[in-house]
């Protein structure tokens, strides 16, 4: 008997020149009426002691006779590549018009309009760590320990370190940023502080992780008149209308006294609610007078020193400017959406061009 591994399909696979005919020596061995997967076949005529050593020596073969065909075909790529980078060349003068193009995310978008309006305001950007301690996240601003905002099920803590008192948080707001300015800078100040900010929840307006902007001026004999118009210029220049009109109703946060809701009238255009008009009030901001321990945590006299703070969703706000449902989307990468609602790089918001697209 001719033994099997002198099967030409050896000589073929090791001969093959191409990707294309190592393939055909393939099919031809181990295809369905293969070389090779007819010798296997037989195994079912055979008696019991003769299926025992030539099925054996049958699979060896068929092992065997795979490895080469992954080696040749590994040495053919290989070559192939380096035909390919020895030849081949790349015209970086070329235009790019053909070339796939990335998109602004409308979550960097509203930022920069944001940074944009609020610098018009004389406000500056601050920004602080997002793996928090809890004396900036919860303490410092009006928070006991047994506040319902410390619970497990509202917020993220990261495994305590070596020598760690306790366990630092994903922070929950970006409030923590105004304490460290406020440290830090001492009054008069006027920051906004953008950025990511963690919560445990999911739904179609929740993520785990989203983007907040909360603004703060602390300074002499300020009250809630400053609050007010802050909050009315800054809304009629991001939705860029002037018929934008807010309602402030009473409501409690620990870090301010008294604190407002901030409600914007809407209506409906096209079949769509917009923000301007007044049919109706949605909730946009939250709001308030800060607290006096809060000032005084700081190290500033609360007797000599007022201000208000505020702060919103970043991805509520794209979402009601530019027509957006669902706020998982954001974080989706789907190619489709983000070309969809994407802006192009030199779409730069200015207060003298508009600070939408």
């Amino acid at each position: 008997m001719t033994r099997p591994y002198n099967l030409p399909a050896f000589k073929e696979a090791e001969e093959a020149r191409s990707l294309e005919e190592l393939e055909l020596v393939r099919v031809r061995a181990l295809g369905k009426n293969g070389a090779i997967t007819a010798l296997v076949k037989t195994l079912g005529q055979m008696t019991p002691e003769e299926r025992q050593s030539k099925g054996i020596f049958y699979q060896a073969m068929k092992s065997e006779f795979s490895r080469l065909v992954s080696e040749r075909k590994a040495a053919l790529e290989a070559a192939d590549l380096d035909r390919r980078l020895a030849t081949e060349r790349l015209d970086l003068s070329l235009p790019a018009k053909d070339s796939p193009q990335g998109t602004i995310h409308p979550v960097s978008q509203v930022m920069d309009e944001l940074a944009e309006i609020f610098a018009d305001l004389g406000f500056a950007v601050a920004e602080g760590p997002e793996i928090e301690e809890q004396w900036y996240n919860f303490t410092a601003l009006n928070m006991p320990e047994n506040h319902p905002a410390r619970a497990m099920h509202d917020t993220f803590y990261c495994e305590p370190r070596d020598g760690q008192a306790e366990p630092r948080v994903l922070r929950t707001h970006t409030s923590p940023v105004q304490i460290r300015a406020m440290q830090a800078q001492g009054a008069p100040i006027r920051i906004i502080a953008p950025g990511r900010v963690y919560r445990s929840d999911s739904d179609a307006t929740h993520t785990p992780m989203f983007h907040q902007i909360e603004g703060l001026v602390i300074d002499r004999r300020i009250h809630l008149g400053h609050l007010k118009w802050t909050l009315e210029t800054f809304l009629r220049a991001f939705f860029e209308r002037d018929d934008i009109t807010i309602r402030m109703r009473p409501s409690y946060f620990p870090f301010t006294e008294p604190s407002a809701e901030v409600d914007v009238g809407w209506s409906m255009e096209k079949g769509r609610r917009v923000v301007g008009g007044s049919e109706g009030w949605m909730e946009v901001l939250g709001s308030g007078m800060v607290h006096p321990r809060v000032i005084a945590d700081c190290g500033l006299d609360p007797d000599e020193w007022q201000g208000f703070a505020f702060g919103t969703g970043v991805d509520r706000l794209a979402m009601l400017k530019y027509g957006m449902d669902d706020l998982r989307a954001f974080f989706d990468a789907d190619l489709r959406w983000l070309k969809h609602y994407g802006f192009r790089a030199l779409d730069v918001p200015t207060l003298s061009g508009g600070v939408g697209a």
